[in-house]
């Protein structure tokens, strides 16, 4: 009976939260039991509870324990029966009042006339089974849209209500988490939640960021790196500065985007809603038609019941529900259901190099010493004179000296010659780190240049350290690429995506560097912005449907050229998460592939729920008008559909489970220590740098 869209139901939710609607009417606020005049199909709902249902169950069971157990025809079994019809059946006559008194006519009304002509015939019996098993429909049907709600909500209504704020004098307040506000400074305890995002101010932890990220594996923070409210506090006590609070952290962007994406609508359901205005009254006309062949009343009302075309209009939103819970729980942000229809026809990908395939940040992939120069003292010394540095160079050594445990000394007497090098004395002895010419300048003897092997065109960046004088050693970096770049970019291949593509704003050598890295032979470099809007538009003129990734900020033209836009790293940034049509809250490629298969799946899954709502709706018209069903076992058959729909969908739920964020371990090399970690917060998971 109930036939109401799961995506347009909203209970509770304020006005215009969840920003646009493809409807074709303006939104308003419903009271209960109200449904929106204007869509073509029911909105609204029997009012009825659990125990309503199970008391007037029990007065029917009654009345046919009385006829099994003492003579039939007796009163009270009639009176029984006739209670239990009047208890069941009122909730639905009652909603098709509602319906007919705002002039609307809904399949409720078919259901209403069910039970009115099986109660009028006298058949009471008859009359409160068919109520019960339309009635038991509907609860499934809504507890299960609710379980799907509470699933998505699940993932992103973790804000605490409460949070510590820390007063000038250190002591803690305990106040509503809606009384932040930016600056204020909070402490996280142990096993709690965070409650506003921020940056740490003192401490060390381990968080669990599952539910904004989507990667199961906690991830270590520090001093000056930031935390997103939602995500779970593990081990340490932290003091951490509010930076965004409520509605404004990425939680709370987040679950308003999954909202608004339940309230959008595929172009199928709008024809549904279209077509269901005539619907009913096609049906009245088929009901009246075996009447005057049939004059049996059983026949018609059968007809009636199986006409409730629940499993058809359920095909499409348990599935769209069921899609954006697994895309949800693997940090994927789809901001609208249709981009999950469009997803499944990508058969080409363009791809931003910097921050999309590649980290975006320098790393250490040589260190090579000259001489009798230990690789352990060399970085000790290069990470020591950088050390007041905050050039990329010197947080790339910084971070390689503190994951392979080498302690760092205080420079003396720290210069800095913007974009040359450093000059520091380091334990006595004066160090340089820097650029070739710039240490012979500084009276290095020339000649060591030819040492390095590394060529500086395929995107290496090479600095050389001097002690005393002399020439000491090297160090190669680059931006590393993903480590489950490779991966990805094959299993697209594998699904059938046929163009992949990458654009880059970086010279060509070091982008064919990368491509040829990643599996990605189309490589285009030196491109600007308006170059790669230019590049999308061609590839989208020869036919292709074109997704385009990047990390949201730079790449906002190119992810709106194309039919699809994906921004990585989401979390934590407003432009990514406002400028793509999906956002991935992490840098795992991996999750794109997934995409793809979940949004073919979610197709093939609509597909077969309309083929089962086909089915059962013509099918169970046919079976009635030739009166090989009665009307009871009608009802049964309408809730047998719908559950076979609603189950199918639900398989939806459980994809991307095997899917758990890339890692990669190496074994410990001299000098250097293992790595076993993941893509967040740092370059973590990345190879380490060759010792030479």
């Amino acid at each position: 009976m109930q036939v109401t869209s799961l995506l347009s139901r909203q209970e509770g939710a304020p006005p215009h939260e969840h920003g646009h609607h493809d409807h074709d009417h303006p939104h308003h606020d419903h009271a209960p039991g109200e449904s929106c005049s204007s869509c073509g199909h029911d909105h609204s709902h029997s009012e009825v509870k659990l125990t309503q249902v199970v008391i007037g169950l029990l007065f029917v069971v009654n009345a046919f324990l009385v006829d099994w157990f003492f003579e039939k025809g007796l009163m009270a079994a009639d009176a029984s029966a006739m209670i239990g019809a009047l208890v069941l059946g009122w909730p639905i006559v009652r909603t098709a009042l509602k319906d007919l008194r705002a002039g609307r006519l809904s399949t409720n009304e078919l259901v209403a006339l069910a039970v009115i002509a099986s109660f009028a015939s006298g058949n009471y019996r008859e009359a409160g089974m068919v109520a019960f098993f339309m009635l038991l429909g509907e609860i499934i049907e809504t507890r299960t849209a609710d379980g799907a709600r509470r699933s998505i909500e699940s993932l992103i209504k973790l804000t605490p209500t409460k949070a510590r704020r820390l007063r000038a004098d250190g002591a803690e307040d305990e106040v509503a988490v809606s009384e932040l506000a930016v600056g204020d400074v909070i402490r996280v305890r142990p096993g709690d939640n965070v409650s506003a995002d921020g940056i740490i101010l003192s401490g060390q932890t381990t968080l669990n960021q599952a539910n904004i990220t989507g990667e199961s594996l906690p991830v270590d923070k520090k001093v000056g790196d930031e935390v997103f409210a939602g995500t779970q506090n593990l081990t340490g006590v932290l003091e951490v500065k509010v930076s965004r609070a409520g509605q404004d952290t990425t939680l709370g962007r987040v679950r308003s985007l999954i909202l608004a994406a339940e309230q959008t609508r595929l172009p199928i359901m709008r024809i549904v809603d279209q077509y269901m205005g005539f619907y009913t009254p096609l049906v009245l006309v088929v009901g009246a038609l075996v009447w005057t062949f049939t004059q049996d009343l059983s026949r018609v009302i059968a007809v009636f019941i199986v006409a409730c075309p629940c499993a058809f209009i359920l095909a499409t939103p348990t599935a769209m529900v069921a899609a954006l819970s697994a895309a949800a729980r693997l940090g994927i942000l789809i901001k609208n259901i249709a981009n999950i229809e469009l997803a499944a026809r990508i058969n080409a990908f363009v791809f931003d190099k910097t921050g999309t395939l590649t980290h975006g940040r320098l790393a250490v992939s040589r260190l090579a010493p000259i001489g009798d120069m230990r690789p352990s003292e060399l970085l000790r010394l290069t990470a020591s004179a950088e050390r007041f540095s905050n050039h990329p160079t010197a947080r790339a050594l910084s971070a390689l000296a503190e994951e392979a445990a080498v302690p760092l000394a205080d420079p003396k007497d720290f210069k800095e010659t913007a974009g040359r090098g450093v000059t520091a004395t380091i334990d006595g002895r004066k160090v340089l780190v820097g650029r070739a010419q710039w240490l012979i300048d500084n009276g290095v003897p020339a000649g060591f240049a030819s040492v390095a092997d590394l060529d500086e065109n395929e995107g290496f960046s090479l600095v050389f350290v001097a002690a005393d004088g002399r020439c000491v050693g090297w160090v190669g970096l680059k931006d590393q690429t993903r480590a489950e770049a490779r991966e990805a970019i094959a299993e697209l291949r594998e699904i059938g995506v046929r163009r992949i593509a990458m654009v880059s704003g970086d010279r060509m050598p070091v982008a064919k560097r990368v491509g040829a890295e990643v599996g990605c032979d189309d490589v285009t470099g030196e491109c600007l912005p308006e170059n790669k809007v230019e590049y999308v538009k061609a590839i989208r003129a020869k036919g292709y449907h074109v997704a385009v990734v990047g990390d949201g900020v730079n790449d906002a033209p190119a992810l709106a050229a194309g039919d699809l836009g994906v921004a990585m790293g989401a979390a934590g940034s407003e432009v990514a998460i406002n400028s793509a049509s999906i956002a991935l809250m992490n840098n795992d490629l991996r999750r794109l592939p997934f995409l793809i298969r979940l949004s073919r799946m979610t197709r093939a899954v609509i597909n077969q729920n309309f083929m089962v709502g086909i089915v059962f709706v013509i099918g169970g018209l046919i079976l009635a008008a030739m009166k090989f069903i009665p009307p009871i076992v009608a009802a049964m058959m309408h809730v047998l559909g719908a559950l076979l729909v609603i189950f199918n969908s639900f398989r939806l739920v459980r994809q991307g489970e095997e899917l758990e964020p890339f890692i990669q371990e190496q074994p410990a090399t001299p000098g250097t220590a293992a790595t076993t970690s993941t893509d967040a917060p740092r370059d973590k998971g990345e190879l380490r740098p060759k010792m030479a």
